[in-house]
């Protein structure tokens, strides 16, 4: 067999399967820019939207009409707490384990709202033990809408316990079902996060929204280029070898 012949012999399975994970990896780094540019749009689009002027609740519902999200929107709304309907969402607050207070706003038209009072300890989870903070009477609160959840956040997420009124993630329509409210229709479809403003007795304490978006894109778009320059570098590499050595590959009739 002639070594000139056998030299353009190429493995044309191996070099269309790199070809294949090269487009691959350039794609997923391109995905991963494309994301960066949405995420940096949206935290900058947050940032600015904390600072701007709380909007009354009717305000709220029309954006939420024509968006279909109002998350992190400064609100200010007005009403009467219900405790006797409030859900406990386990949660975190300064090194401390405990629960978020929703409690349902009974609005002027007879309507309600979740707001998210905030923290209180384990041990303060019993509203008998924090009575001075139950507030009674005509309320006004400042806080952030909240867009509900379309489902459970993950598999690893624990399910809800309505009866125990313990709440692992923020599952609207069971907090609805499991408060007493009879009829979800009279009831804002997003909560309300309550700003910092004390509370009697200083529980809950409020002003517990966590404003964090992880933004690893960039890091997971170099990886990806990385990865593509490092396969075509390889491959590079191995049909330079594979031209200047072609005596010395597998199965080469050496006699010419």
């Amino acid at each position: 067999m002639n070594a000139t012949a056998h030299k353009h012999r190429l493995p044309v399975g191996l070099l269309v399967a790199s070809g294949i994970a090269l487009v691959i990896l350039l794609a997923l780094g391109t995905w991963q820019v494309e994301r960066l540019e949405w995420k940096e749009a949206l935290i900058a689009s947050t940032m600015q939207r904390l600072n701007d002027a709380p909007l009354p609740l009717a305000a709220m519902e029309e954006i939420y009409a024509k968006e279909g999200t109002v998350d992190y929107r400064p609100v200010t709304v007005t009403g009467r707490f219900d405790h006797a309907g409030e859900r406990h969402f386990l949660a975190t607050h300064a090194g401390g384990a405990g629960y978020h207070v929703y409690t349902p706003l009974q609005l002027d038209d007879g309507r309600f709202v979740f707001i998210n009072r905030g923290f209180v300890p384990y041990e303060k989870k019993d509203p008998a033990k924090r009575a001075e903070g139950q507030v009674d009477g005509r309320v006004v609160i400042i806080g952030l809408a909240r867009d509900r959840l379309s489902g459970k956040p993950s598999m690893f997420v624990p399910d809800n316990d309505p009866a125990g009124n313990v709440f692992y993630w923020k599952d609207w329509t069971a907090m609805v079902a499991s408060s007493g409210l009879a009829d979800a229709d009279k009831v804002v479809p997003f909560f309300i996060d309550a700003d910092d403003a004390p509370n009697p007795g200083g529980l809950p304490v409020g002003g517990v929204t966590i404003i964090d978006f992880p933004n690893n894109h960039l890091q997971y778009a170099l990886t990806w280029y990385g990865l593509a320059a490092a396969l075509a570098a390889v491959v590079g590499v191995w049909l330079w070898r594979y031209h200047r050595a072609p005596a010395n590959r597998p199965g080469l009739d050496k006699r010419g």
